[in-house]
């Protein structure tokens, strides 16, 4: 597998980006964090090629971290190679009086905390399409890039139709960042087609599930009655709508056949399984720890053939999938999906 991804002509990202929204304080709901392990998982990655974090502006303290690593690795090393991909998401209560000053504010905010003069990548995300404004406010986001303060733009948890308003607007998008995994196939559907009509290509999240697509579940009768944090409540859900907690085991069963294979883990055959999959760019790991880091760096390696794909694409078409377009379920009033989100993040 090739070990990066031209998103333009003139921006190459790896196959697999360092996600920080397990840093996040919203994100945990028991477990502590420890950051200093963090930043030397960040250190490792980028020592060997992956040098990309995500990360958001509502993810609580992550710009702010990501910052102190990218100073901390200029001082101690010269280098200044670590690029961030951050997001701009308006609160949902504040969509519709968004002017272009409170654009310009949050985005120089993200670079303050970031030590960085321009943004690599900002991934725009809109909570709620029937206030109309996005269009709007994706152009005060072109004007800044205009200006060098952000280098590309993307969007995030965008579906397909309203993606395609964008692109026709004539807004430079180069990436959507989706959740996709084997139990979310829902970008396979219209938004692969949108990505092979225009030069746009995909970024996935949840492609291990929060870490259920891993052997620490290999086994389990039933989910635990308390879960660690609010991936894995998300996710949880995405099982119990997709294959159902037996089939579940089937298919952890299967991966993990797939990994002793390879003398690898079923993370990376999660992972691989997405990378090889139409229009994805990369697939986002989020690193808390060292402890596992050697396994994310792996995932390069790992090539599945056309005919386990196609077994494990066979598997999954017995049971119903997630439906809809890609963060439907999460912005439908009522749904269980977007009941656990929450949409007011932002910091004063």
């Amino acid at each position: 597998m090739t070990t990066h991804f031209a998103l333009s002509p003139s921006y190459q990202i790896p196959r697999v980006i360092i996600g920080s929204w397990q840093l996040s304080s919203g994100h945990a709901l028991q477990a502590d964090i420890d950051y200093q392990a963090a930043l030397a998982a960040f250190s490792f990655l980028a020592d060997h090629g992956l040098n990309t974090i995500d990360c958001a502006d509502i993810y609580t303290g992550a710009e702010s971290l990501i910052g102190e690593f990218i100073q901390q690795r200029r001082q101690q090393s010269g280098r200044d190679d670590i690029r961030v991909h951050t997001k701009f998401v308006p609160d949902i209560d504040r969509l519709g009086q968004i002017k272009r000053q409170d654009v310009r504010a949050i985005i120089t905010r993200s670079l303050q905390r970031l030590n960085k003069s321009a943004l690599d990548l900002v991934q725009f995300h809109w909570w709620d399409y029937a206030v109309e404004h996005f269009i709007e406010v994706a152009f005060y986001l072109q004007e800044l890039k205009d200006e060098g303060l952000i280098l590309q733009l993307g969007t995030t948890n965008f579906d397909t139709p309203h993606l395609q308003q964008l692109l026709a607007a004539g807004i430079p998008i180069i990436s959507n960042q989706t959740q996709y995994s084997l139990l979310d196939q829902r970008p396979a559907r219209q938004m692969t087609a949108l990505c092979a009509e225009y030069p746009l290509n995909l970024i996935c999240y949840g492609s291990l599930a929060g870490g259920f697509l891993s052997e620490k579940w290999l086994g389990l009768s039933a989910p635990p009655a308390t879960l660690d944090n609010r991936s894995l409540v998300k996710y949880a859900l995405v099982i119990e709508d997709s294959l159902g907690w037996d089939a579940y085991q089937q298919l952890l069963q299967r991966l993990k056949q797939l990994a002793d294979a390879r003398q690898c883990q079923i993370a990376n055959i999660a992972s691989a399984y997405v990378l090889h999959k139409k229009a994805v760019a990369s697939v986002i790991v989020g690193v808390r720890t060292p402890a596992h880091i050697e396994s994310t760096v792996r995932t390069l390696d790992i090539v599945l053939s056309p005919q386990e794909i196609q077994e494990l694409d066979t598997f999954l078409g017995h049971y119903p999938g997630l439906v809809g377009e890609p963060f439907a379920l999460e912005r439908e009033l009522g749904n269980k999906h977007r009941n656990i989100m929450k949409m007011n993040l932002s910091e004063s």
